[in-house]
């Protein structure tokens, strides 16, 4: 009969406030703080952005055709500054809600991330579906000017 090695523990989902950004960082119907997310165990792309002194964030995924929105790096408003808009086609969402309001992306909405801002800093909330990246920190990183270790022969 074989033996299999036992399968590890189960990973706990974070629910806790993640670190985004500075308020300060945010200004207002300006650029977006870009962030990379885990989405449905995939990897994607995220924003936050102020407009009309809250802060709102969403996956920058389009809700017509799943493809990120921003015209450039941190972009998504329109020339007015009202409107999120989708540089592919042309939807353009609501900036408080995320729901279309105009443009090939119907009834559909934005994916919402929950985010807090306080005591000068803005944190978002994982979810179900919208988790942080992970990384390996099982290795600390080497001081400066460390030698890199030897591979075991």
């Amino acid at each position: 009969m074989a033996e299999f090695a036992p399968l590890p523990p189960p990973v706990d989902r974070v629910t806790e406030a993640q670190y985004l950004c500075t308020s300060a960082e945010l200004t207002e119907r300006g650029q977006a703080i870009v962030f990379d997310v885990r989405m449905w165990n995939a990897p994607a792309r995220a924003f936050a952005l102020r407009f009309d002194d809250k802060v709102v964030a969403y996956i920058n995924r389009c809700a017509h055709v799943p493809t990120e929105m921003d015209w450039q790096a941190g972009q998504f408003l329109d020339m007015d500054k009202r409107w999120i808009l989708c540089s592919i086609h042309g939807a353009a969402y609501e900036p408080a809600d995320g729901r279309c309001v105009g443009g090939p992306c119907g009834q559909g909405r934005l994916m919402p991330i929950v985010t807090d801002e306080r005591d000068g800093e803005v944190y978002w909330y994982p979810s179900k579906d919208i988790q942080p990246v992970a990384f390996d920190d099982d290795v600390p990183p080497a001081p400066p000017g460390a030698a890199a270790p030897e591979s075991p022969s």
